[in-house]
Formats: structure tokens, C-alpha cells, sequence
């Protein structure tokens, strides 16, 4: 007959250590009002008797569920993926388990049923990580947005009334094709993502502005939109080369698409990067793994969904410690430009002795 295992309890834990269960609970609850050394001594009891604690009575003691809402859409896109991963990890470290609500389209505009199914579990706040598509922000507006718990949100334009982290965008549209210019390359084209998407309008506008400051005209033919896939890629580089035959280079919104840009230019027999130069962006895990070895922008979205967290945590633990309220802020954090061997024609120009 098997033995029944007997589990610690929070009183073995505050007789061994020599204090009250009431200090026990102070430290798993990281109450502040406990010296550091009767900390570490608990701790280390907790950890030397196997304790675990009850995430109930956790909650009914502090009247906190220790839960997050989570509502995503695109898990098939590497972005969405990389952020829920990042949501995951930064929870599971804080303490706080995880409720998660797939959309099936980035458009869903039935908000009410999802937000009363989170209630509903008294989860301690909601982040919405759905990427801003088209008009799929407007429900924004609606009175019942005016919840009991604080919402964080992912990848959408900066609002002063909300707290939303992202990458800028902007700013990595602007490393990778100023990166172009000083490479030499003059005749500078565009593979856009999905217009609808703000990430793909502000890297688009990223390269408009940097050409026209540089003095370059902007016509329509020098740019061509896909759909992040690279499928599309194929199919839009395919028409650019077609409508823009003066292209010497091309930034391209996402390495899925570019990888299939130097698939094709590799077809018509082209040299990236010294017939064609390309950038992509996302800096994907296979990009250094490209031939030629894609120049991209590094976008860390496992960063900005960590970040999230820590501000969903901070709003969460400002309410209940009666703290200063935490302010609504848009968190932008900078990209930077990993530079790879598809652009690299000032080092092969030199190389061959060219100048």
C-alpha cells in the first residue's frame, strides 16, 4: 500500500524558522513590513521543507486572483508569438498565472463578452495584445471600456489616455534605410506590409521621409505592398522589379517576405548585394542563416511584452498598497539595426580594390 505523502504547512514553516505564521504569510505575500534577515530565514526554511503555497488561500487572503487576462490574435505571425511568449515568461515570474483568449481575426470588434469572461474570473488586469489592424481600436471609445482593473496594451499608436509599450517602429524604418543611403545605394524601394497594420504604416513612412530628406523624389511605382507572408514577398518583388527597373536596393518590412526577395533576385540571376541591396526587419532566428545573410532590424517583441507585464504590475500593485496612481504612458523601445552581409557592398567594393 503506498505510503501517503505528507505536504508541509505554513506552520511547520513558522516553527522551524521561529516566527509567527503571520510573518510567514508577510513574506510569501513580498509584504514590505518584514527585516530583510527574517525574510531570507523563511525563505530558506520555505525552500528547505518543500513548502508550497495555496494559490486559493493566497488569493482569498489578499483578494487578488494573481491572474492576467490575455486576448491575442495572429499566433501564426512571428510578432504575436514572440509577445505571448514574453507575457508568459514575465508572468510566471511575477506570480501570476495566465487567462488567454485567441481572436480569430485581428478585426473581432465583440469586445463586451470577452471582457465580462475575464471579470467574470476576477483576473487583476487584462493586456491586449492584438496588433492595431484597420478600425479594430475604435470600440476604445466605448463607455465600457471603463473597467475595475487596469488595461496594458501591445503595438498600436501612442494614445495619452492608455498605456501601451511597443517597438518605434518608426525609428527602425528609418536605421534601415538611412543604412541603404550610406552604403551608396540611390534608388531605394519598398516592400510595405499590410497598409491596415500601423506597424507597416510607420515603417513605410519611416522610408518616405528618410528618402525625401536626402533629397530623393517618392512616386508610387517605387513601392509595392504584401501581406507579411512569403508567399507575398515573392509576388511583390516580382512587380516592383517590373514597375521600378532603376532599383538598386529595398527595404522590406519583414524578413518572411525578404527571404523570398532574395530567393527571387537569386532567380534572375541578380548579386545581393552588389546588383541589389536588401534590408528586412524583425531579425527572425534564420536571418543570419539567409544566403546572403540578411541586414535587418531588430525588433524584440519577448521585450515588449515583458515590459507590459511590469507595467500591468505596477499599475496593479499602486492600487493595492494605496500608492501614487501609475499615469497612462506610451513605452517606445528603440530597435536597432543588425547589419548583415545583404548590404554590404562598400566592404565588397573595397575588397575587389575598387575604392
Amino acid at each position: 500500500m503506498r505510503q501517503k505523502t505528507v505536504r508541509a504547512n505554513i506552520k511547520d514553516v513558522a516553527s522551524v524558522a521561529g516566527v509567527s505564521t503571520q510573518t510567514v504569510s508577510r513574506v510569501i505575500n513580498e509584504r514590505p513590513d518584514v527585516s530583510p534577515e527574517t525574510r531570507k530565514r523563511v525563505k530558506e526554511v520555505i525552500e528547505k521543507v518543500g513548502y508550497r503555497p495555496s494559490a486559493l488561500a493566497r488569493s482569498l487572503i489578499s483578494q487578488r486572483s494573481y491572474t492576467l487576462g490575455v486576448v491575442i490574435a495572429g499566433l501564426k505571425y512571428i510578432g504575436p508569438s514572440s509577445a505571448l511568449s514574453g507575457i508568459a515568461s514575465a508572468a510566471e515570474e511575477a506570480g501570476y498565472a495566465l487567462l488567454l483568449k485567441e481572436l480569430p481575426r485581428f478585426d473581432t470588434d465583440d469586445i463586451e463578452p470577452i471582457f465580462q469572461a475575464f471579470l467574470s474570473r476576477h483576473v487583476d488586469g487584462i493586456i491586449w495584445a492584438v496588433s492595431e489592424v484597420g478600425e479594430n481600436r475604435k470600440w476604445m471609445n466605448n463607455s465600457f471600456t471603463n473597467l475595475e482593473v487596469p488595461l496594458v496594451y501591445l503595438t498600436m499608436e501612442p494614445r495619452e489616455d492608455v498605456t501601451m509599450v511597443s517597438v518605434n517602429n518608426y525609428l527602425g524604418g528609418r536605421l534601415a534605410v538611412s543604412h541603404l543611403l550610406d552604403q551608396g545605394y540611390k534608388n531605394i524601394g519598398h516592400i510595405a506590409g499590410p497598409l491596415e497594420w500601423w506597424e507597416a504604416r510607420q515603417r513605410m513612412k519611416a522610408w518616405k521621409d528618410v528618402l525625401t530628406e536626402a533629397g530623393h523624389e517618392i512616386h508610387d511605382k517605387h513601392w509595392v505592398a504584401g501581406n507579411w507572408s512569403s508567399a507575398s514577398g515573392a509576388v511583390a518583388v516580382e512587380k516592383l522589379m517590373n514597375q521600378y527597373p532603376e532599383m538598386d536596393s529595398v527595404f522590406v518590412a519583414n524578413d518572411q517576405m525578404a527571404l523570398s526577395v532574395l530567393h527571387a533576385l537569386n532567380q534572375k540571376g541578380l548579386r545581393v548585394p552588389e546588383d541589389v541591396g536588401v534590408v528586412g526587419f524583425d531579425n527572425i532566428p534564420e536571418s543570419a542563416f539567409f544566403w546572403p545573410s540578411l541586414t535587418t532590424v531588430q525588433q524584440d517583441q519577448y521585450r515588449v511584452a515583458k515590459v507590459a507585464v511590469e507595467e500591468m504590475i505596477k499599475v496593479i500593485e499602486a492600487v493595492r498598497n494605496d500608492l501614487e496612481p501609475v499615469q497612462p504612458r506610451s513605452i517606445l523601445l528603440e530597435p536597432t539595426l543588425v547589419v548583415r552581409r545583404s548590404t554590404a557592398r562598400l566592404e565588397i567594393i573595397k575588397n575587389k580594390g575598387g575604392g
